[in-house]
């Protein structure tokens, strides 16, 4: 595809705006990065998130993981967070109507923010600091999912229709779920559980050494978006765009190369989220 040829050859920085995309992750997705961030919590993280959890998650942020994606038919407003589009050229973090900061690493740098203000908090604080975790941790999930991070001329894969298997699908729905759903299908009984469980494995084993870094930024900031999304974007050139054309079947050869990719940007977003938490709240 023209414009990963163009990114790879060297457009380094990522962001921008323009259209709206579907679902980050889906369900599943969401819940297993935040499941993963809440069993790596700090003392003090875990309480503090605890304390601002809302009643009807029970406890569990995997639980409201989502609700950042069902509340946007009401709050319109925070469509254009979901997502930051890569056009050919243009790298900005704005919206349709140019508003700075209206895309997904802008998102996670204000509610960032936002919840520094935890510990100084009083009864007439600006900020909705329970929304600002749910919006959070949604967000996170969000950038890690490459074509959440794709281009602007194919709104990140929706507008790429494909069969997978032989449902009609287009690509960034398969990214979102059909992968997900296809791997818990095969190797854990339809189970997101199952799927959670081998990811954590994988985390304590085969990228034990790589976690540390995961971790880490390259900046005084607390979240560093701007190695989560050029990882994403890359991720889309490499894996998801590749070889892929309008109408293409995407079965067995497409899920076995690509599934592995979905595991890691789960695990590394679960992983980021925690890391991202502690800081705040430690």
């Amino acid at each position: 595809m023209k414009p990963c040829r163009a990114f790879m050859a060297g457009l380094l920085v990522f962001l921008v705006f323009i259209f709206p995309v579907s679902f980050g992750w889906g369900l599943d997705g969401h819940f297993t990065i935040c499941k993963i961030a809440q069993s790596r919590l700090s003392r003090a993280a875990a309480d503090a998130v605890q304390r601002l959890l809302p009643e009807y998650a029970n406890g569990e942020l995997a639980n409201v993981c989502i609700w950042a994606d069902r509340i946007k038919f009401r709050y319109r407003w925070s469509s254009a967070l979901h997502y930051v589009n890569t056009p050919e050229s243009l790298w900005d973090c704005k919206d349709e109507n140019g508003v700075e900061g209206r895309c997904v690493a802008g998102a996670i740098n204000n509610y960032t923010s936002q919840l520094l203000t935890y510990k100084t908090r009083s009864s007439s604080s600006q900020y909705n600091l329970t929304e600002a975790l749910l919006f959070l941790s949604h967000f996170m999930g969000d950038i890690h999912q490459p074509l959440h991070v794709g281009f602007a001329e194919d709104k990140g894969g929706n507008t790429i229709e494909v069969h997978w298997y032989t449902r009609k699908q287009n690509l960034h729905h398969i990214w979102d779920s059909n992968i997900i759903e296809t791997a818990e299908e095969k190797f854990y009984d339809s189970s997101v559980d199952g799927l959670i469980d081998a990811i954590q494995t994988n985390i304590t084993k085969e990228w034990t050494d790589e976690v540390e870094e995961w971790e880490k930024c390259n900046s005084k900031k607390i979240a560093c978006t701007d190695i989560y999304a050029s990882e994403s974007i890359r991720a889309a050139c490499d894996w998801a765009y590749k070889g892929v054309t309008e109408g293409a079947t995407l079965a067995a050869q497409y899920f076995s190369t690509r599934v592995p990719v979905v595991y890691l940007r789960l695990a590394q977003g679960g992983v980021r989220l925690a890391a991202v938490l502690n800081s705040i709240f430690g």
